[in-house]
């Protein structure tokens, strides 16, 4: 197990370096990830190159035991390239620029940028390639993290680029985004701007096209230090941060080019969701690279600085949630960072070395917790552990969060309500693409799939003709990859498997509101919630003997085969199907009509009441199971292999009745004890159903987690 943090010496003097390396052997760390932010220290002007430093700190932690995941430092350009090379620097939606003085201020699409920048990463790599402390590279830093968008005449002439070599014509291109709509036919590539700011909505084409493009070139930088370092003959595994559920980075596409997937995870002690969050983000993370154990690369000991009103961890938190990341496949726990800054926005954020030292309750808590990580045995790879998948896709959510629809969606919020009913179970959920869903799984849930590809309705399609249970709705097979509707109406490629026919959407966005404006003009809609809805907040429906509501929208579908499981009572669509079922060769498709509505879950984990009433009758078609069943609440179970872990996030012991082997002592349990916040890693194999035993593909020797 990896244990460590970033490590920034640069930011202190000389001295203080031997006891860093002396307290980090104390509190059980063996890797740092060094030289993040060094970019102005390595390359103080153009032509001044200072490596000395660097030198005598990785000699430092190697002759301690502790390795180095070597930062390409090109995360914040030092003053220089931007008072030299204005061109770099990247530009809001109105063209002003974002300046220096913070962090990422650089247009990812600058050539000027990724010059300076290669330059910087090729040095690193001719001298410290072949250094034996040197066990992994870390590319940049938490690529988008501030810069979700630029819209710099960098971002404008790539744009132009990137657009003319996916669609070759500009006929093609005014077909995808369907241009005779307001006159927005191009004549040429170069009459085409980014998406700056417009009296009214963009293009809905257009912008799901400028999304692609955005991270596809956040991507290329990434690419571009990979292969500078590959070049160098660099053999160590290479990577970046990932940040969860990242909106402006598709990282599904990102996966494939990470040796190991690396994250970093801040969950927020006031959000009453916060474990279900921080479980949603690891299996998500876990997901991205299946059978491949993965890195936690930056979280906090404590407190954060960036937000509103910054908590601090209640004391056995950070074991908890610790456990929540090597429990869905994590082999390295990682902190942001090694010492609390002195200066700087970050100088409140919490760190393992506090600034007020070594006697203090969070040095406490990072020895204990590298002791106990330390004494874990070699853990299981995660394999193939969920027998349900939840569909979640960033081409989606970029497309079905655009303005202009018959409501507004806040389409992670929704999925994160649906992975909290299977959370609050206890049942093991992996997060996938529409095009990865196989027949590993038994049941599979994709919520308000807008935009559907034809390959991923091909794959739920076969899923559910092999014998598969899919739940999908509302909002679902809309569009397609371009945004744009199908000809034959809605649920054109799934209508069949679901024995369904749509004809409408009935938004519940509460009363009719005008959409007039000053002088008859157009107002600008998006900011009135509701505007020309159809009237009512919430629709009511009849399941599992109680009376249940759902919100956003009571679609109007009619059954063209399908069984109805339960009806609309009230609004303009009572007596309409609200949830049906049917069957499709050897398997069969659910639909709900409406987003049934969950009740806020405690911090013990309590279900919430309509959706899990739609998930408990899925389930239980489906056959899938609990990892541990009859847990007490807010006690959470995964499972890796053949290692299950038990995290007791209430506020009392609990004890529970498990056979099993304990993982840190060897020794065989039949029940086992669990303080407020405590964590129980134990050795339990499971009983495989064939479909399921299906292994994951053998890694490379590139894609692993290093060890030493």
């Amino acid at each position: 197990m990896l244990y460590g943090a970033d490590y920034n010496p640069d930011q202190w003097p000389e001295e203080v370096w031997d006891e860093d390396v002396r307290l980090m052997q104390q509190a059980g760390v063996n890797i740092v990830s060094l030289g993040i932010f060094a970019w102005s220290r390595i390359q103080p002007s153009e032509d001044v190159w200072d490596f000395a430093w660097l030198d005598t700190v990785i000699g430092k932690l190697h002759a301690g035991g502790i390795a180095v995941n070597l930062a390409t430092a090109t995360a914040s350009p030092p003053p220089w390239v931007s008072a030299t090379y204005p061109e770099t620097l990247p530009a809001d939606e109105s063209g002003a620029s974002y300046w220096p003085g913070s962090r990422q201020h650089f247009a990812p699409s600058s050539p000027t940028y990724r010059r300076l920048a290669g330059e910087l990463v090729r040095r690193l790599a001719e001298r410290y390639a072949e250094h034996p402390a040197v066990v992994m590279w870390h590319v940049g830093n938490e690529f988008g993290c501030h810069l979700w968008m630029d819209f710099s005449d960098a971002a404008r002439d790539a744009y132009r680029g990137w657009l003319e070599k996916r669609y070759a014509t500009i006929d093609a291109l005014n077909d995808a985004w369907g241009t005779s709509f307001w006159s927005q036919r191009y004549g040429g590539f170069d009459e085409i701007f980014p998406p700056r700011l417009a009296p009214y909505s963009h293009n809905p084409s257009s912008m799901l096209d400028w999304r692609r493009f955005t991270s596809d070139m956040l991507l290329e930088c990434y690419l571009m230090e990979r292969e500078i370092l590959l070049a160098a003959g660099a053999t160590q595994p290479i990577t970046t941060n990932f940040m969860g559920p990242f909106k402006p980075a598709d990282y599904r596409k990102w996966a494939p080019h990470m040796d190991v997937i690396a994250d970093d995870c801040y969950p927020d002690p006031a959000n009453p969701h916060r474990v279900r969050d921080a479980a949603f983000q690891r299996d998500l993370i876990r997901s991205l690279k299946p059978g491949v154990p993965w890195l936690l690369w930056e979280q906090a000991t404590d407190a954060v600085n960036w937000r509103p009103a910054n908590a601090g961890k209640q004391p056995g938190a950070l074991m908890a949630e610790t456990a929540q990341s090597v429990a869905r496949g994590a082999d390295g726990i990682m902190f942001f960072q090694w010492r609390q800054s002195r200066a700087g926005s970050e100088k409140f954020h919490s760190a393992m070395l506090p600034h007020a030292g070594t006697e203090t309750r969070t040095w406490n808590a990072v020895t204990d917790l590298g002791a106990r990580l330390g004494a874990l045995p070699e853990l299981p790879a995660p394999g193939r552990d969920a027998q349900v998948a939840l569909v979640f896709d960033w081409e989606n959510w970029w497309a079905v969060e655009e303005r202009d629809h018959p409501t507004q969606i806040d389409y992670l919020a929704l999925i994160l309500e649906w992975y909290g009913a299977f959370h609050a179970r206890n049942i093991q959920v992996d997060i996938v693409g529409p095009e990865e869903v196989d027949r590993a799984y038994d049941l599979v849930v994709a919520p308000a799939l807008y935009l559907l590809r034809d390959e991923g309705a091909a794959a739920l399609t076969r899923f559910v003709e092999d014998g598969g249970t899919l739940l999908t709705g509302p909002f679902t097979d809309i569009v397609d990859a371009h945004d744009q509707f199908r000809d034959g109406g809605f649920l054109t490629q799934l209508g069949p498997v679901l024995g369904l026919r749509f004809e409408d959407f009935g938004a519940l966005a509460g009363a009719a509101v005008s959409a007039s404006g000053v002088g008859g003009l157009k107002a600008e809609t998006a900011a009135v919630p509701g505007a020309g809805a159809v009237a009512g907040a919430e629709a009511t429906f009849r399941l599992g003997g109680a009376a249940q509501s759902g919100r956003l929208v009571a679609e109007s579908v009619h059954a063209t085969g399908a069984s109805v499981v339960a009806a609309f009572d009230s609004g303009l669509q009572a007596g309409a199907p609200a949830l049906t079922r049917h069957r499709f060769g050897a398997g069969e498709a659910w639909y709900v009509a409406t987003q049934p509505v969950g009740n806020s879950p405690s911090a013990a984990g309590t279900a919430p009441d309509a959706l899990d009433a739609v998930v408990a009758a899925v389930v239980e078609a489906s056959g899938v199971r609990p990892v541990v069943e009859g847990l007490p609440a807010g006690v959470e179970a995964a499972r890796r292999g053949d290692l299950v872990t038990l995290i007791n996030h209430g506020d009392a012991r609990v004890e529970i009745a498990i056979e099993c082997t304990d993982a840190e002592t060897g020794r065989a349990v039949e029940r086992v004890a669990l303080d407020a916040q405590g964590v129980a890693f134990l050795l339990a194999p499971a009983a495989v159903p064939p479909a399921l035993a299906t292994p994951a593909a053998e890694p490379s020797a590139r894609e692993s987690v290093p060890s030493f």
